[in-house]
């Protein structure tokens, strides 16, 4: 088949490599706009459009897909288009462009997490599994019918950028499976949109840490959010940026004396030494800070950290 592909991010990259080395032909690739970096304000190339300059492959860029690129588009003679973390609803005159339309690779098991951010929501939330849905798009935010799911688990304590590298891959494995079936006309499946579940959206705020909740989901919380947004704590008029915490072993708890939490209050720091790290009680028990980031630092591991910056013990966060 001859695709466009639609994307722009890291994770779309496995996807599309997957479909130039492929017997499909990818004809032409959509991703946004250049984006401006940096003091020089000099406009860097997206992961995906990077990819298919390195290929030959011709490029588009629209600030919006509306009816006004139809035409651009058009010329290529696609069989089907391909969009995967490509950010866009698109109008009707797009999703019928091409004889197989347009489908779509999604970063969850739909009809849970639905939206820009299934794998942040996923490991935050707690989940077991995650997956890969591949599912047709028409004019909602990912509730067209489902061509097939690819499930994995999630790891204890993986963060949001390890299981991005993990999907990404699976859905390079995915597509080329997708487009053995929709070639052989395989029926496509509803959604049960009852059960559907939709991503909120991070705003300014979203990364801090609340320490009323359970230590779980602090944990959960810190790792969804690594490396974007990134979840944080104030202390001293300046934000800590956090990149990995675990829950207080039952050993450290009590070689620290730790073991009745309700001797303590919710965020307060129990413990700041860098043999023992930076601990701090939650609702139900304690976390343990293990890579932590000061505002005009870099990331560190929580024992290097406190050889040189000095945390006090009893203040709430």
């Amino acid at each position: 088949m001859k695709i466009i592909f639609l994307g722009t991010p890291e994770f779309a990259v496995p996807a599309l490599l997957k479909l130039i080395e492929s017997n499909h032909t990818v004809v032409g690739v959509v991703t946004k706009p250049d984006k401006p970096v940096g003091r020089s304000n000099k406009p860097v190339f997206s992961p995906v459009k990077k990819l298919a300059i390195k290929h030959n492959i011709p490029v588009f860029q629209f600030k919006i897909l509306n009816s006004g690129v139809v035409e651009s588009l058009k010329i290529l003679n696609a069989d089907i288009m391909i969009t995967c973390a490509f950010g866009q609803i698109l109008p009707v005159e797009i999703l019928n462009l091409t004889s197989y339309g347009v489908f779509n690779i999604h970063g969850s098991i739909l009809p849970k997490y639905r939206g820009a951010s299934p794998i942040q929501w996923a490991i935050i939330n707690g989940e077991e599994k995650t997956g890969i849905t591949i599912l047709k798009s028409d004019t909602g935010i990912d509730t067209g019918k489902i061509l097939l799911t690819k499930t994995i688990t999630i790891k204890k304590y993986e963060t949001y950028g390890e299981l991005a590298i993990r999907l990404a891959d699976l859905s390079a494995e995915a597509i080329i499976e997708g487009l053995k079936l929709i070639e052989s006309n395989t029926k496509l499946t509803e959604q049960n949109h009852e059960l559907a579940t939709v991503c909120k959206i991070f705003t300014k705020d979203a990364g801090k840490l609340d320490f009323n909740k359970n230590a779980e989901e602090v944990v959960n919380t810190i790792h969804g959010l690594n490396p974007s947004p990134l979840a944080y704590f104030e202390y001293d008029n300046s934000r800590f940026k956090v990149y990995r915490a675990k829950h207080s072993n039952i050993e450290l708890l009590e070689r620290n004396n730790l073991t009745d939490i309700n001797s303590f209050q919710n965020g307060e720091i129990v413990v700041a030494k860098p043999k023992q790290g930076l601990i701090i009680k939650c609702n139900d028990g304690f976390v343990s800070i293990l890579e932590i980031q000061a505002e005009s630092g870099k990331a560190m591991d929580i024992k290097n950290f406190l050889n040189g910056k000095q945390f006090k013990e009893n203040v709430i966060l």
